[in-house]
């Protein structure tokens, strides 16, 4: 993070979260699984998905566009599929809901699917698997989002960021954790640009007239850039069709914007899918091949430039293991914001910790 910084204890950080989520018409249990979601995007580096997200999340809710006590309820389809209905709560309880769902018939069934319709934004797609990696399994977590890129060939936005993550456990190994979006980078990191003025490297996006910009704002306001051309955007219309429109969720364009419409709720869909490892090996025959596979990708050749080769999620691992010791850093702009959601909530807002004061290694 270049811009001027306070180190946060994430204790305090998450315990601030969870007030103010509760003041603003959330269950305690369901505001603690917000702040534990944003405070782990932060934790792990990603900060376009971490706290700076909360006034735009408490706008969503004071428009009445967000439930934030939502009646969910889940469905048995088939013998190892379900349907959640998130009731437009915050995509964050759905999400957990979800893989919770895919999880409990893959235990029953050995793989199990669980689509969700009538959520909203779920924040950091990896959040999703490494509930599945915590609980021992391989797992997909797929979304659609609100329009962000082109189709190919096309000019005007329809296709959402829409990310897909993917984890798989190790044995004493890292496991594989991936998260990516289907834009070269992902839209709340050109917000998160906008916010502080900065600009962004060429090629990431296009201007509303749909001419190429370094201007972050401009960007956010116009197109997103798929990554890979053609491979990018087909797979962003893979998000589509089957988080959005398999699951009955709004697709094909219509899911309303996170940031720009508070007509009506966003009607997101996602579609979890978990896997017991054993189906096929041992679960000791798994882990041991899993370490394996680690230990061959860590000794190959290293290319030019690169010190050591590693695993996806590897870098947020370590992230979140530094930053666990030396607190969470957030720009001078964005603490601004939230101390003024703080003020206007009537909760404490956390003091910044001094580096001498930091969390003990």
């Amino acid at each position: 993070m270049n811009d001027a910084a306070k180190y946060f204890n994430p204790l305090h950080l998450t315990q601030f979260t969870i007030a103010i989520f509760k003041q603003a018409g959330l269950p305690e249990n369901d505001a603690a699984i917000v702040a534990e979601g944003l405070v782990k995007a932060n934790l792990r580096g990603i900060d376009s998905h971490g706290v700076s997200r909360i006034p735009m999340y408490l706008e969503r809710l004071r428009r009445g566009v967000v439930n934030p006590k939502p009646d969910m309820k889940v469905t048995r389809v088939a013998g190892a599929v379900a349907l959640v209905d998130g009731d437009d709560g915050m995509g964050f309880i759905s999400g957990r809901m979800g893989m919770n769902e895919a999880l409990k018939l893959a235990a029953e069934f050995g793989i199990g699917m669980a689509g969700v319709r009538r959520s909203t934004h779920y924040g950091m797609a990896a959040l999703y698997v490494l509930q599945a990696i915590e609980a021992g399994y391989i797992s997909l977590a797929l979304t659609n989002s609100s329009p962000a890129i082109p189709v190919w060939g096309g000019r005007t936005t329809f296709l959402g960021a829409a990310p897909l993550a993917a984890g798989v456990p190790g044995g004493q190994s890292e496991p594989y954790v991936l998260d990516m979006a289907m834009t070269v980078i992902a839209r709340g990191k050109i917000r998160l640009a906008a916010t502080h003025g900065k600009s962004i490297p060429e090629g990431l996006a296009l201007d509303a007239e749909g001419r190429p910009t370094t201007d972050a704002k401009k960007a956010f306001e116009g197109v997103c850039l798929a990554f890979g051309g053609v491979k990018g955007a087909a797979l962003a219309m893979l998000m589509d069709l089957l988080a959005g429109l398999y699951t009955g969720a709004n697709y094909g364009g219509d899911v309303k914007s996170l940031y720009f419409d508070h007509s009506a709720p966003q009607n997101v869909g996602h579609l979890f899918i978990a896997m017991r490892p054993d189906l096929f090996v041992s679960r000791e025959e798994f882990e041991h091949r899993a370490d394996t596979f680690v230990e061959r990708v860590k000794t190959l050749p290293r290319a030019a430039g690169f010190d050591e080769i590693l695993m996806p999620g590897e870098p947020e691992e370590r992230t979140e293991q530094v930053r666990s010791r030396t607190g969470i850093p957030i720009s001078d702009k964005v603490a601004g914001e939230l101390h003024a959601e703080a003020k206007h909530a009537g909760v404490p807002f956390p003091k910044s910790s001094p580096e001498e004061l930091r969390l003990a290694p």
